[in-house]
Formats: structure tokens, sequence, C-alpha cells
């Protein structure tokens, strides 16, 4: 079986989805938003399964959710509004083959062993389908809420790592152990810099998630990332806007660009280029139907990065 990793990477650049799945950063969204009487960044998600299996069979690679475990208005930010673990476990009941992702699990707030726990839970649930990020946090008004200190989130952090990397083997007392047992190394992927020393992070992480950014910052960010980590992924975001158009010339927004299909195939072919091993769409600020945008970029843009999309694409009766 191959493992996560292998999948992720596995042809070339690959493409997946960071979540919530719906449009709420759009004009009409935002109308719609607070037509609802909904908070800004809390997301509508009544079509959030629907469109996390619409996901799954038109060949995206990986779907990511985002860990935010209290809402703050000052952010402005709720996420996918669900636990991140939980979440992950009712993803990968209704979904088959797409990765499942986090972006990024705030270690230094959660209890070690109950996380090892539900990754290993949702890993083994998953048939091996679980990229593990992992982050040190930013926001320092969470951490007293929870009884940590945001001054000790760095060693925290650290302390953590390892005890999933050795499974809590050496941490508990003999005969005592968490279950399920994991059948591979958990992969870790580490968010920004996590108050660590670069060359750490590439020893003891399997990978790397990246704020979205324009191909020429990518160029330079994988160049540090190989430095310390040599050929293990490295993974970013972009929030895009699909135009109906397909040939609508790219232009720049923050975190991404609003864009016909063929500029955007030009966009991830320099991303590519650059060295992003996987790059996640954001679909919130989107003007169309998430399905509709789905669909075209499954079946006009995934199999220009991936050949054996041509053969899904046209089993899904997409071409």
């Amino acid at each position: 079986m191959s493992t996560s990793l292998e999948k992720l990477t596995k042809g070339g650049l690959s493409i997946g989805i960071e979540l919530p799945l719906d449009n709420d950063w759009s004009p009409a969204g935002d109308a719609r938003r607070q037509r609802d009487g909904r908070r800004h960044g809390v997301p509508d998600v009544e079509s959030h399964a629907e469109l996390a299996q619409l996901a799954d069979t038109l060949g995206f690679r990986a779907l990511w959710v985002r860990d935010v475990p209290l809402y703050d208005p000052s952010f402005g930010d709720a996420a996918q509004v669900f636990e991140t673990f939980s979440y992950l476990g009712y993803l990968a009941g209704i979904t088959r083959n797409i990765l499942l992702g986090t972006a990024a699990v705030v270690l230094p707030l959660r209890e070690p062993l109950l996380t090892l726990k539900s990754a290993a839970s949702i890993q083994t649930l998953s048939r091996e389908r679980l990229l593990l990020g992992v982050a040190s946090g930013d926001r320092p008004v969470e951490y007293p809420l929870f009884g940590r200190k945001y001054e000790s989130r760095g060693a925290n952090f650290r302390e953590q790592i390892a005890l999933l990397n050795n499974r809590a083997q050496g941490y508990l007392p003999p005969g005592i152990e968490v279950l399920p047992r994991l059948r591979s190394p958990l992969p870790l992927f580490v968010a920004g810099l996590a108050q660590q020393q670069a060359e750490w992070l590439g020893k003891h992480m399997d990978g790397c998630l990246a704020y979205p950014g324009t191909p020429a910052d990518h160029l330079r960010r994988v160049a540090e990332w190989r430095a310390v980590a040599g050929a293990k992924p490295y993974v970013s975001f972009f929030h895009l806007d699909l135009a109906e158009n397909p040939d609508e010339p790219l232009q720049r927004h923050r975190f991404g660009a609003r864009a016909g299909r063929h500029a955007l195939i030009g966009e991830l072919e320099a991303l590519r280029r650059a060295g992003v091993d996987h790059i996640a769409l954001h679909f919130r600020r989107n003007r169309r139907p998430l399905d509709e945008a789905f669909s075209e970029i499954a079946s006009e843009i995934l199999p220009h990065f991936n050949p054996d999309m041509m053969e899904l694409a046209a089993q899904s009766g997409l071409n």
C-alpha cells in the first residue's frame, strides 16, 4: 500500500482543496452571509459533504482543514467551524480516495497523547490517508484560555514532535500504549517555522506547509526548504476566483488571483517550475458555484498536470 506521502507527490505537481467549502468572500456570498445572519468568517457549511464527495470523485488529491479552536472576531476567520480531528473522521467516512490533511493542528494547545490517539484513529479509519500538518500557533489570546504559556510554545512543539515521531514509545509505563497501533510513522508537515531553526525542521519533519505567495516567492522559499530538507514535499495554498471566460488574464489579489483556466494553468506551471509539489486551492473568493468550478478544473486542469486524470475524467463524463 502506498503511503499518504507517496500519494501526495505521485506524478508531479498535485492539486487539492482547502476548506471551508463555500464562497462567502465573493460579493454574492458575503451578501448571503449577511442575510443569513452569520458573522464574518463563519462559513456556510450547508453543502460541505456533497462538495467534499465531489472533490473525491473528480480526482483532487487532498482536502485540507485548519485548526481554529476558538472563533476570534478580531481575527475574523472561523475556518471550517468543526473540530479538526472530529471533522476528518467524518470526511474519512464519506470519501474513498482523497487524502485528508490538517493545515495545521496547533500542538501546544493540545494534550499530546490525545493528539497521537486522534491522529492514529484518523490514519487507521481512512486507510492511510492522513497528512498531519502541525504548528506552534500564532494567536496569543488562545493560550491562557487553554491554560498554556504562549512563551513556551516552541519548546512544547519540539516535545510533541518527539512523542509523535516515537509513537509515545518511552513516554509511557511498561504495558501501557496508545491504540490504535500505527502501521507506519505519521507524515508530519510543518506550517511556518513553528519557533524552530530551519535545520531542525528539515531533520524532524516530513514536509512543509508554506504561506501563499507568487511563483517568485516560492522559488526562494523552496530553495531554503530544499537546503535543509532535501526532496521532502513542499506544499502551499492559493485563493482562486475561477473566471467563466477561459481566456481571462490573471489578476492577483491577496493570497491568490482571479483567472480563466488558461492563465491558471500558466500560474500552476510556474509554481511547479519553482519546486512546489502540491497546491491546495481555496475557493472562498470564487464567484461561480463551487461544483461548477471543481468540475472545470477536474476536466481541463488536473489532466494537464497528471495525465492519469484523463481516464478518470472520461469515466466521469467530464470530457
